[in-house]
């Protein structure tokens, strides 16, 4: 049986919500004991909760299990054919994958004009390029783990639904 899809991004979500949690309670604890807090925690925070919801977007998006809007499957489609669904599930597998290839362009373009004027962050004062650079390679993941589903789809192959283990 070949590996789930999305390994890799299931775990570079689990990554940045550990660093997260533990990133919070060093804040909480610090300002519990001193009357003050880091600074730089919500920046990084913002940084690894935005990480977090592109790695787990990533995973979902090539097994197929987005939460969706059933309002056309349920609904219109219900005494449908299977083509008919097969073809909502089409559509919205090369949309998904066509939008987040668009994102993934403008957020590189963001990222150069950080990187070309120079910008820092407020807390820690680096470039804002180092974060911003995750985000257009997140989306590129998005985009091809949703291609490899409408591909899948497209091959009459069902989609793979692994139950995660607790």
């Amino acid at each position: 049986m070949s590996p789930r899809p999305g390994r890799t991004e299931e775990r570079i979500a689990v990554a940045s919500m550990a660093l997260l949690v533990a990133i919070t309670l060093l804040n909480v604890v610090t300002r519990y004991l001193t009357g003050g807090s880091y600074a730089w925690t919500e920046e990084i925070s913002v940084f690894l909760m935005v990480v977090m919801a592109l790695a787990g977007a990533s995973a979902v998006a090539g097994r197929d299990s987005h939460i969706r809007i059933e309002f056309f499957t349920r609904r219109r489609l219900a005494d449908g054919t299977y083509q008919q669904r097969r073809g909502m599930m089409l559509f919205a597998a090369l949309a998904s994958s066509g939008v987040f290839m668009l994102l993934a362009a403008l957020f590189a373009r963001w990222v150069w004009d950080q990187y070309r004027f120079n910008e820092t962050s407020m807390g820690l004062g680096v470039p804002l390029w180092w974060y911003g650079l995750a985000l257009p390679l997140l989306c590129l993941a998005i985009s091809a783990r949703a291609f490899s589903a409408f591909l899948r789809i497209r091959r009459g192959q069902p989609p793979v639904k692994e139950e995660l283990p607790l």
